[in-house]
């Protein structure tokens, strides 16, 4: 008895009755041939070998046609529906292959993630990271997801005009390490054609300059504002920060912004935030009179050591089903306690997760 269900090995013959017997004249299945009536047989045309192979051909490539944009609409569909991810970095009987960074794109949906507030450092830093180190690694779909991303990003900021430091970070980074592929060992190294990449870093360049002619265009509000507030109110909001630069940003709106943000005891706490005592004491800087100088303390530290990061959300790695998740979007756990196996997963795991 023949199979009937959409299978490559038997897809399933019609036949008509002539004065010479019957004849085979259709290899398409009735499902695919009533999504498409253009392939639709007229039974009084009979066909002659030369003819029936022809025909046969041309139909055969259509119903696979038609079946790969069909299962591949169903897979890009599941895709956006769940955002988490199994990561296995063997192959195993029940599941062959391995996890890559193209998938992890479209599966964790990166670029709905910078559209979130709370996800948008943590997405930049990643691509970032990327950029200086494993840029040389992506698949071609992985190169395409990227770059797909980062012009979501570049947009973004453009039309927004928030966060636009990190980007020109992310940009830099980007192109330096394009500018030394590509005139260097980049040809051996790098997957797909030259000139595309050479397309990219043009692209990048051009993102640059888009970002460098960034006007911020000031607001009229006749309601409160930032320098309406109490002084310790706006001191509060200066201790919040841990990055320098955005206290420094923040000191050049107003003169009293800059009384407030030249203060040595919240450098001092900045410092104290990121780095150790041992760090302290290899970089000591005292002013004239003997005081540190905290603030000249932190940057120059920075160029030393690493800064504690800190995002409103990460991706989360289940241990005990090694699937990488969104938290808000959850994952099927089948553990007795889920929460006490998820582990918050920094941009350096996570590519660390990719490595083979």
């Amino acid at each position: 008895m023949p199979f009937l269900g959409q299978d490559w090995r038997s897809p399933g013959w019609s036949w008509i009755k002539t004065e010479d017997g019957w004849k085979r004249c259709d290899p398409c299945s009735h499902e695919l041939r009533s999504e498409d009536s253009q392939y639709t047989i007229n039974h009084s045309i009979i066909l002659n070998s030369g003819e029936e192979e022809i025909f046969n051909n041309e139909c055969e490539y259509a119903a696979k046609k038609r079946k790969k944009e069909h299962f591949g609409n169903d897979t890009a569909h599941s895709f956006h529906r769940e955002k988490w991810i199994y990561v296995h970095k063997e192959s195993t009987k029940e599941r062959h292959g391995y996890c890559t960074l193209g998938e992890a794109f479209n599966r964790l949906d990166f670029s709905s993630a910078i559209q979130d507030i709370r996800r948008f450092t943590y997405v930049v830093k990643l691509l970032q990271l990327i950029a200086k180190s494993q840029l040389t690694s992506l698949s071609g779909v992985a190169q395409k997801n990227y770059f797909n991303i980062l012009d979501k990003i570049v947009q973004k900021v453009l039309d927004d005009h928030q966060n636009p430091r990190l980007i020109k970070d992310l940009l830099q980074d980007l192109s330096s390490t394009l500018c030394i592929l590509v005139r260097g060992v980049g040809k051996s190294v790098l997957v797909g054609n030259i000139n595309i990449w050479i397309c990219r870093l043009e692209t990048v360049l051009n993102w640059q300059q888009q970002l460098q002619n960034l006007q911020m265009t000031k607001q009229v509000n006749t309601g409160l504002t930032l320098s309406d507030l109490p002084l310790h109110m706006l001191n509060n909001i200066l201790y919040r920060f841990s990055d320098g630069w955005d206290i420094v940003t923040l000191g050049q709106v107003t003169p009293t912004l800059y009384m407030l943000s030249e203060d040595r005891r919240l450098w001092k706490r900045l410092c104290q935030y990121h780095f150790a005592e041992k760090q302290f004491c290899r970089h000591l800087i005292l002013s004239e009179k003997g005081h540190i100088e905290w603030k000249l303390m932190y940057f120059t530290l920075q160029k030393y050591y690493p800064t504690k990061e800190q995002y409103g959300d990460t991706l989360h790695f289940c241990r005990h089903c090694s699937i990488l998740f969104w938290k808000d979007s959850g994952h099927p756990c089948t553990a007795a306690d889920p929460d006490s196996c998820f582990t918050p997963v920094s941009p350096e795991h996570f590519i660390d997760l990719f490595k083979f």
